[in-house]
């Protein structure tokens, strides 16, 4: 049963713990290309993955808060960092750190962009992201412009930028997470800890859960255990991707109840499985949300949406395919992001 953290404890006390739902084993990932949240692979030590019952989530780890003006250590996949208690001056290197900065009230001086898209996530708000200088691509960032903005630290993960790690180190305190995507709520607190903004973490992931419960609720409560949900991503260059539980998507998703079919069942690692236009129809769920990396025509999605294999699927025939942006669903990574999917869901499944 898919159960969050919130709704385990709140079941010991109230119905309502019954309602809300599960989200995701702190696990180590290794990034398969170049794609974005989901985009990431276990390291396939977890044996079978079954789709249909994603794994509960064990508690987040918090560091004790920082205190004073000096510095204090970090713990990250380069070993232990010691940081400034308060930076003022944070270059981000991928969209889940510019997500928890800006979750936690701090907004870098620098960030990369995806190699899909100009600018930043636009799912934050203009005045959140106004300033930010662009310093390259995720994954390829440009690191005499990062110099320039003399920043007090730096955030990214060891699968993104991990061979440049010691040229980073030269810069400023490079606080590096093993990779992206899947342990973001883990990685979350990290970022958290280096920002020396752990207590407003703390309620931002308080406010997360009690936001799920109350979408859980309002999709059904138990109902919305039986509700199975794919997310279809169109890939400019590959085979259209359905994300499973072991993604950052499907950890939202599992977090209200809902969860991929066993579509993704077969997979090594229970995050993805890529499908071709001729197997698309094995994607139809209960409910089909789609994007695409990239532009629609590149990506295949007008030519795959506009065929009878995916106009056949229940989804589409009976009004539960939408359309989603690609940014917010799998690249963003974090907290806002999460809570802003969260109210979508609710707008596009609940009846009114």
């Amino acid at each position: 049963m898919f159960r969050s953290t919130a709704a385990r404890r709140a079941a010991a006390v109230s119905p309502i713990g019954v309602l809300a739902a599960a989200g995701v084993l702190a696990a180590s990932l290794a990034l398969a290309g170049c794609g974005f949240g989901g985009d990431a692979s276990l390291d396939g030590s977890s044996g079978p993955f079954k789709a249909a019952d994603c794994p509960e989530q064990p508690a987040t780890t918090w560091a004790e808060p920082a205190t004073g003006g000096g510095t204090h250590p970090v713990r990250t996949a380069m070993g232990e960092v010691r940081v400034p208690n308060s930076p003022k001056r944070v270059v981000v290197l991928d969209t889940a750190e510019l997500d928890s900065a800006i979750t936690l009230g701090v907004k870098p001086v620098g960030a990369t962009r995806s190699e899909a898209a100009s600018g930043s996530l636009d799912y934050l708000a203009g005045d959140q992201v106004a300033g930010i200088k662009d310093v390259g691509e995720i994954g390829a960032p440009d690191l005499e412009a990062i110099a320039a903005l003399k920043p007090d630290l730096i955030l990214t993960s060891k699968v993104r930028d991990g061979r440049r790690y010691d040229r980073l180190t030269r810069i400023a305190p490079t606080v590096m997470t093993e990779t992206t995507g899947y342990p973001w709520k883990q990685n979350f607190a990290t970022h958290a800890d280096a920002l020396g903004q752990i207590p407003r973490a703390r309620r931002a992931a308080a406010a997360y859960e009690a936001h799920a419960e109350r979408v859980a609720k309002a999709l059904g409560g138990p109902a919305a255990h039986k509700l199975r949900t794919n997310i279809v991503r169109f890939v400019e260059g590959a085979d259209a991707r359905v994300y499973g539980c072991r993604s950052y998507i499907g950890t939202v998703l599992a977090d209200i109840g809902t969860g991929p079919t066993d579509v993704v069942d077969g997979s090594k690692d229970g995050l993805m499985v890529e499908l071709g236009p001729e197997r698309i129809g094995k994607a139809d769920a209960d409910a089909v949300f789609y994007a695409s990396y990239g532009t629609p025509k590149k990506s295949k999605e007008a030519q795959i949406t506009t065929g009878g294999r995916w106009k056949r699927m229940r989804a589409v025939t009976g009004g539960r395919s939408f359309r989603v942006d690609d940014r917010l669903w799998i690249q963003g990574i974090g907290y806002t992001g999460a809570g802003r999917i969260l109210d979508e869901v609710r707008q596009r499944l609940v009846k009114k």
